[in-house]
């Protein structure tokens, strides 16, 4: 018998990601869930440059800062409840300094613009299709960073308008990386705070516009890590406490899923040795300076040396 139904995945044949590969990640915090599972296997990425961008109108607006080397001034920065903020950014690079903040956000767009020209595999995660503008600018912001809701008013937007913002994304990218592979998933994170139904929606127009985008032609792909979720994974004891976010056990399945998808079969023989590796250096020992002990730390030392011959920029 059966007890689960299972998403049907096509394997790439083509552009895979290797240790080789540059990774770029944006959007909603499951983007960070798989960042956490490439910074564990040692491969090149750079992470939410701007922390968690939860809809497609921040992504765009990143992009295009990214793209034009937008320089921040205090112009754009609010001040609120004792923290220099941006409407771009997430709360995460506030500070209570105002120089501090400008200058992580401009390290930020130096540092994304040299990366993004270098990346082989760009993931968007998106989160949702609510957004909420700022009344006061008429500007749809990333982040509220907690100002009084009576403030913005909050939009659903439209099937139309997320397609037209990720074609937008595309030609931008396109434009400084013709040879880059992008890669969007709608995050399974649900967002109930909007409500059930709120949140069924918004899905609903993310995965519509995503499925207009989709160019396999053009190396333009879609990851069902959102249909995961929901169906072979439609049960509670894969949710955090909150019964809202992945746990664990869901995230590493969907990893699982997802390099089977993307990884070669010798990638991933390289993901079980540096896994064999990273365990080993957490082992703790009953004896540390038993012959046993230090015989199985120069075994670790000359697999890390053999990995790191062969992948140059891997360090433990």
């Amino acid at each position: 018998m059966k007890f689960q139904t299972t998403i049907l995945l096509e394997k790439q044949s083509r552009n895979l990601i290797d240790y080789n590969s540059k990774i770029l990640l944006l959007g909603s915090c499951f983007s960070e869930n798989i960042g956490q599972k490439l910074d564990y296997f040692k491969l090149q990425n750079y992470q939410n440059p701007f922390g968690i961008l939860f809809h497609p109108k921040a992504i765009e607006q990143f992009i295009t800062d990214i793209i034009n080397t937008k320089t921040f001034t205090k112009d754009d920065l609010i001040f609120q409840n004792e923290r220099y903020h941006s409407f771009d950014a997430h709360s995460s690079l506030s500070e209570v300094d105002e120089n501090m903040i400008l200058n992580n956000l401009n390290s930020q767009i130096i540092a994304t613009s040299k990366f993004l020209k270098n990346t082989s595999h760009l993931v968007i995660t998106l989160g949702t299709a609510w957004v909420y503008r700022f009344i006061e600018d008429d500007k749809i912001v990333a982040n509220c960073h907690k100002i009084p809701q009576k403030k913005f008013l909050k939009e659903l937007l439209t099937i139309t308008e997320i397609s037209e913002s990720l074609e937008a994304i595309i030609s931008l990218v396109k434009n400084v990386n013709p040879d880059i592979n992008l890669l969007f998933t709608v995050s399974p994170v649900r967002h109930l705070k909007d409500g059930f139904v709120e949140n069924m929606q918004s899905k609903s127009h993310l995965i519509s516009a995503v499925h207009e985008a989709i160019d396999k032609r053009n190396n333009i792909h879609y990851f069902p890590a959102y249909e995961i979720m929901m169906d072979e994974l439609r049960d509670y004891r894969f949710y955090t406490e909150d019964m809202i976010h992945p746990n664990h056990t869901a995230i590493q399945y969907i990893w699982e899923k997802f390099t089977f998808t993307w990884f070669s079969e010798n990638t991933k023989a390289s993901l079980k040795e540096i896994d064999t590796i990273q365990k080993g250096i957490a082992h703790k020992p009953f004896n540390p300076k038993s012959k046993e002990h230090l015989k199985f730390l120069h075994n670790l030392s000359l697999k890390q040396e053999l990995l790191t011959s062969k992948f140059p920029h891997i360090s433990f």
